[in-house]
């Protein structure tokens, strides 16, 4: 994994954070993103001091004019991009929010991986084994909406359908993509002891990054267009 370059949203803290510490421990240089610069060059200090390779870069993932600047920046500093990490995400119904809590979550969890990702394609179909990775969530599955007594119970209808939303695009991408090098698939990380899980969540923060650093490293013959939870396919 030596010289590759790997990028994480929403990466100064938490889940992301870790997703870029396991890929900087591969060999990769991650660069880390965050709201503000001044967090993504905390979180790259952090890593370095681990002895890994790290830059930080500021992204506001609505941020249209964040978006252009860092595609610009990775064109310009590596010339292409080997992994993306659509990271950043919100669950605005689980906190006190004063904003539009339905609109906001689309904003965050469908419309910015896609603004992202549409940048960053001709990059990352430069590279010889490029890897897209959309955090998702089981709370996005139609199938489990339907059948399965937890996800009814704590899916809410934002958050739910804006991870059915992303799944619909990591779908549309790996059919554009299919003939290509790049493989782009869906993951949901479990239930991890983050701000957003909460603590009483089963998973630590290193094993829920598990599944991600997996699909971002996934050899030639690996798949494309799926849902996965470590090793498991999860139905859409």
């Amino acid at each position: 994994m030596a010289n590759k370059i790997a990028l994480i949203t929403g990466a100064s803290k938490g889940l992301g954070l870790e997703v870029a510490r396991q890929l900087g421990q591969q060999g990769m240089t991650v660069l880390v993103t965050a709201r503000t610069k001044a967090a993504a060059d905390e979180a790259a200090a952090e890593l370095k001091q681990e002895g890994l390779q790290a830059v930080g870069l500021e992204l506001e993932v609505t941020n249209a004019a964040h978006i252009a600047e860092m595609a610009r920046y990775i064109e310009d500093t590596y010339g292409r991009l080997d992994v993306l990490v659509n990271n950043a995400g919100i669950h605005a119904e689980k906190m006190e929010y004063n904003g539009d809590a339905f609109r906001d979550t689309f904003e965050v969890n469908t419309f910015a991986p896609f603004y992202i990702t549409e940048a960053l394609l001709p990059l990352l179909l430069k590279s010889e084994a490029g890897r897209i990775v959309n955090q998702s969530s089981a709370l996005g599955s139609i199938q489990f909406m339907l059948s399965n007594e937890l996800v009814q119970r704590i899916g809410t209808p934002a958050y739910s359908a804006s991870k059915a939303a992303l799944n619909m695009l990591t779908a549309y991408w790996a059919q554009q993509t299919k003939d290509t090098n790049l493989k782009v698939n869906s993951v949901h990380p479990g239930l991890v002891k983050t701000r957003m899980g909460g603590e009483k969540a089963e998973l630590s923060v290193e094993d829920g990054a598990k599944t991600a650093v997996r699909l971002a490293t996934l050899p030639e013959d690996g798949p494309t267009g799926g849902f996965f939870y470590m090793d498991d396919q999860l139905p859409w």
